[in-house]
């Protein structure tokens, strides 16, 4: 099965870790993600847990594991699967040290990093770890970015500096390098104005999250729209769409899992990506055909591995 998603759509498994996930759960996770035959496995960075579904964990145990170190971990007990975060926060880590700490992941897994960094968005889990939140984070964003790939970008033996209204580096070796040149990185959000002109300018790849499906159109019209006053040819950027997978072969079992969230079949089929096989294949379908090449399937109960066999045997030979 490995190698189905070159000649269709690329699906990724997203988890969110925080809702209470050892770092051995998402290992099995990852390595069922890989066996399946899968693009990937990305995971959020968040320290607290919060409950969009009423069923969901809130107490979060045993507790919050670093996106980049579990990624680390991961990176060495599997060998195809690309990694990566469905986004970290620009609030939680210093630029320079969020560089060296992709850029070792990236080597450790032989090249396989994808990054993905936003402006954060959770203020209480910011208040419980005692995180600074600033009001404005765009140009704390910018300034990452900024800062980030010009570190990675400098050439080896030369120095880079920065100075910025957040940040100043002065004279960095701006070491360590990454395996891949460049690495790719992912911008996501629904901001109509600020957030394309970010993705046009520094993205390999446009995420939006969630999103009400009536807004998806109009959400990559304004990145293609970006591109194209910055210069740059809208199909050079990969767009993707990230939906909560609600899924299974029976009507019984769409509802079971469902009920897991704490909600229903038809919620879950408005918002998210839910209902049989065929149903399934149609949203993704529809998706395609509004230039999606890639689709987070967000896998909220992590020790139902049959969720993810479902999709690999009956809804993957569809595409």
């Amino acid at each position: 099965m490995i190698g189905w998603h070159a000649d269709a759509m690329d699906l990724r498994i997203f988890t969110e870790p925080q809702q209470g996930a050892s770092y051995e759960d998402q290992l099995a996770v990852a390595q069922a993600t890989e066996r399946l035959g899968f693009d990937a496995f990305f995971r959020s960075d968040h320290v607290l847990a919060f409950g969009h579904y009423p069923a969901m964990q809130e107490h979060g145990l045993p507790g919050p594991t670093d996106a980049w170190t579990t990624l680390a971990g991961l990176a060495r007990e599997t060998s195809r699967i690309r990694l990566g975060v469905l986004v970290s926060s620009a609030t939680f880590r210093h630029p320079s040290l969020l560089a060296i700490q992709v850029a070792q992941v990236d080597q450790m897994s032989g090249g396989r990093v994808e990054f993905g960094l936003g402006t954060g968005w959770n203020e209480p889990e910011h208040r419980a770890y005692g995180i600074p939140f600033p009001a404005r984070r765009f140009d704390l964003l910018t300034e990452q970015l900024e800062v980030i790939t010009g570190l990675w970008g400098t050439p080896v033996g030369e120095r880079f500096s920065y100075l910025g209204e957040h940040y100043t580096l002065l004279e960095s070796p701006a070491l360590p390098k990454p395996a891949q040149d460049p690495v790719p990185i992912i911008v996501g959000g629904h901001g109509p104005r600020r957030t394309p002109a970010l993705a046009a300018r520094f993205a390999t790849e446009y995420n939006t999250a969630f999103p009400p499906k009536h807004e998806i159109p109009d959400r990559f019209a304004r990145v293609r729209e970006a591109c194209e006053q910055a210069n740059r040819d809208p199909g050079s950027l990969i767009y993707s769409v990230a939906l909560t997978l609600c899924a299974g072969t029976t009507e019984a079992d769409v509802a079971r899992r469902a009920a897991r969230l704490g909600t229903t079949p038809e919620r879950m089929r408005a918002r998210g990506l839910a209902g049989t096989a065929q149903e399934v294949v149609d949203i993704l379908g529809w998706l395609g055909s509004l230039g999606a090449s890639r689709v987070y399937l967000q896998v909220l109960d992590l020790q139902d591995l049959d969720h993810l066999e479902f999709v690999a045997a009956e809804v993957v030979p569809q595409l």
